[in-house]
């Protein structure tokens, strides 16, 4: 393991792994010095917040992060989910016209100024959504992507228990204000970081500046894209109810870190308050490498299979994020499915990599088979059956 600068990386070379009787590894060395006590996070102006390691998951310290809020147009990031996940299925494409019906035209708060005798293309209504907020556009593409706004409200909480936004709940594609719409801040966290990581093609509208459309050009909200050259988006939102909240999402090396505010008293305070969570996040944590992408985990019996064994890799970069100076004490422990039965297809889920700091779990993360392991023959699969009927 090398330790860099704190807003560095600590890299783990090589994982002592240990196996046992359950496939479980686990290095467990004995740990050092107790390491320095974490800063306390700065004082937040906001109902809620959270601020959250992007890449890992983990949620580094927050603020009623399970209060039920109004989201206001931070709602757009599940409109823009489903958006993209139709774009990537080819259910809709980027220069398709799309009608614009009165119910879009006639949209309350934010717009881009569709109208109803001048068809606007997909890509058009993403930029207007993204950029200017348009409500507009919000409803537009909904009726574009389930036929009506209310079938693609449908869609969007099934999406929300989908990713395991636990308190959600979603009334229209655009936040504007209903008693039964609302959020939380580790919800909207849990969103936005999905939206990065399954989209990141499409992530790049978060960055854009202003779009101008119908001889309008309008600015894009988020105060950070000219503040802090590290924010590369994402989305705020605002109703009288709501306040003025803001996720921002920043990366500084290999590292991005997600602020989210909720009901901050004014559009310059929701940009300062986001600002100080994500300088605290690179500041006061260090980032672990304990797995690059394709790195072999481990190597699984597979029974009735052929090949009988195949290497359990991880899918992406497994950085974690730990106080300052305590990346020696960070260890890994796999967790692999047994029995693992043939057919097995490549890139499937066949474990859990549990990551723990001092004993105390910061993430669990997914492990798959690196190739496909096809049924073995008639008697390899009978010599199997007889083997696990004893087993």
């Amino acid at each position: 393991m090398t330790l860099f600068s704190r807003a560095s990386l600590l890299v783990f070379s090589a994982f002592p792994l240990l196996l046992n009787c359950h496939l479980a590894f686990s290095a467990n060395a004995p740990a050092g010095p107790a390491a320095p006590a974490l800063a306390a996070p700065p004082a937040i102006a906001a109902r809620a917040w959270l601020l959250m390691d992007a890449g890992s998951g983990q949620v580094l310290q927050s603020q009623a992060p399970d209060e039920r809020v109004e989201p206001a147009s931070l709602t757009k990031l599940m409109t823009a989910y489903l958006v993209f996940g139709a774009l990537r299925d080819r259910k809709i494409k980027p220069e398709q016209l799309v009608p614009v019906s009165e119910r879009a035209w006639r949209a309350d708060g934010s717009r881009m100024f569709i109208e109803p005798k001048k068809p606007a293309n997909v890509e058009e209504l993403v930029r207007g959504m993204i950029v200017q907020s348009g409500n507009d556009a919000c409803i537009a593409l909904a009726e574009a992507v389930a036929g009506s706004e209310d079938v693609f409200v449908q869609l969007m909480n099934r999406e929300a228990q989908r990713l395991g936004m636990k308190n959600t709940s979603f009334r229209n594609s655009t936040g504007l204000p209903d008693p039964q719409h609302y959020s939380t801040a580790r919800d909207l966290a849990i969103l936005a970081s999905s939206l990065i990581r399954d989209f990141p093609e499409q992530y790049k509208y978060y960055s854009m500046r202003e779009f101008r459309y119908n001889n309008i050009t309008q600015q894009n909200r988020n105060r950070l894209l000219w503040l802090d050259p590290t924010v590369d988006g994402m989305k705020t939102g605002y109703t009288e109810n709501a306040g003025y909240c803001l996720i921002a999402s920043a990366r500084r090396g290999q590292r991005r870190m997600m602020s989210v505010v909720l009901g901050t008293a004014s559009d310059a305070s929701r940009a300062q308050e986001a600002q100080k969570l994500l300088n605290f996040g690179f500041q006061i944590y260090d980032g672990v490498r304990v797995y690059e992408k394709n790195a072999a985990v481990s190597t699984l019996k597979v029974w009735k299979g052929s090949p009988s064994e195949l290497k359990a890799v991880v899918a992406r970069d497994l950085v974690v994020s730990v106080p300052a100076g305590a990346g020696d004490r960070v260890r890994a422990e796999f967790i692999g499915q047994e029995p693992l039965i043939a057919p097995v297809a490549g890139g499937q889920r066949i474990g859990t990599v549990k990551v723990l700091l001092d004993g105390r779990a910061l993430g669990e993360y997914p492990v798959v088979a690196q190739d496909s392991v096809a049924v073995a023959g008639f008697f390899g699969r009978m010599w199997d059956t007889m083997r696990l009927w004893v087993k």
